[in-house]
């Protein structure tokens, strides 16, 4: 996974309201309705973040009729949390978290 693919995620997930979304979709694909039952928001509003959830790749869509479903890429998510996963302090002694 590129920089600017973490990058990307990390922007998207820097909003309270898309990290709930990604929460809430850890269990499974959600129509985009009983995902706007969830927060007072409007449709528009909850388009623009599946939109920016969509294109940084950690969510994936899927359009059934006129209602689209939403779930989290397995891919994407498992590269960034083997990106995280590698993050670790200082082995030097010099980190603040020892």
């Amino acid at each position: 996974m590129q920089a600017m693919d973490i990058a990307l995620i990390c922007k998207a997930l820097g909003d309270s309201n898309r990290l709930k979304i990604v929460e809430m979709l850890s269990d499974g694909e959600k129509c985009g309705c009983k995902l706007l039952e969830a927060f007072e928001i409007t449709q528009p509003t909850l388009s623009h973040h599946m939109k920016i959830l969509c294109d940084c790749g950690l969510v994936s869509a899927r359009k059934e009729g006129k209602w689209t479903h939403y779930s989290i890429s397995e891919e994407t998510l498992a590269g960034f949390q083997d990106f995280i996963s590698k993050l670790n302090c200082s082995k030097d002694g010099d980190c603040a978290c020892q």
